[in-house]
């Protein structure tokens, strides 16, 4: 499995770990390890024009996705969000699943609102991001739980699997 980091913002962050949660919340969701992906960090300037090109909604925000190809759990999509069908196949196959686009300034200040590190928050991001290409969203209350809840699942396994 290819998965890239591009740092271009002026944060000092973690780029293993993210690849490792990437890499981790892909194999759980049985993607090929065939599977291309791009994790992409950008300063809040950067973001800003991103969420409004592409949301059209005012200032930064913390992730963004950016599928390629048509790997998709959840039926059919659009930019960043998806909405659609109940089944999983059994194993994705190969695909560049897309940009996962993060703002550790915003990662930031979310953490430290939320009561932990920065370096947590982007992992979290990142499994976010990583189910919004695999069709995932969080438009309508059933979708949020769903996704949420997947989210909450896969962030436990990897938090186990890193501390047994």
């Amino acid at each position: 499995m290819s998965i890239e980091v591009a740092n271009e913002s002026s944060h000092v962050v973690d780029e293993e770990a993210l690849v490792r949660v990437a890499r981790h919340v892909l194999d759980r969701m049985g993607v090929s390890p065939l599977a291309e992906l791009s994790v992409l960090l950008v300063d809040v300037e950067h973001m800003t024009e991103l969420h409004v090109k592409w949301m059209d909604e005012p200032g930064p925000t913390d992730v963004m996705a950016f599928p390629m190809d048509e790997l998709d759990l959840r039926g059919s999509r659009g930019v960043g969000h998806a909405h659609g069908g109940p089944e999983k196949p059994d194993e994705l196959g190969p695909a560049i699943l897309g940009d996962v686009v993060l703002c550790p300034a915003v990662a930031e200040r979310q953490a430290g609102e939320a009561g932990h590190s920065t370096e947590e928050e982007l992992q979290l991001l990142t499994t976010h991001g990583v189910l919004h290409l695999l069709g995932f969203d969080h438009g309508e209350p059933e979708e949020h739980a769903e996704m949420f809840g997947l989210q909450a699942e896969l962030l436990a396994s990897w938090k186990a699997s890193r501390h047994p």
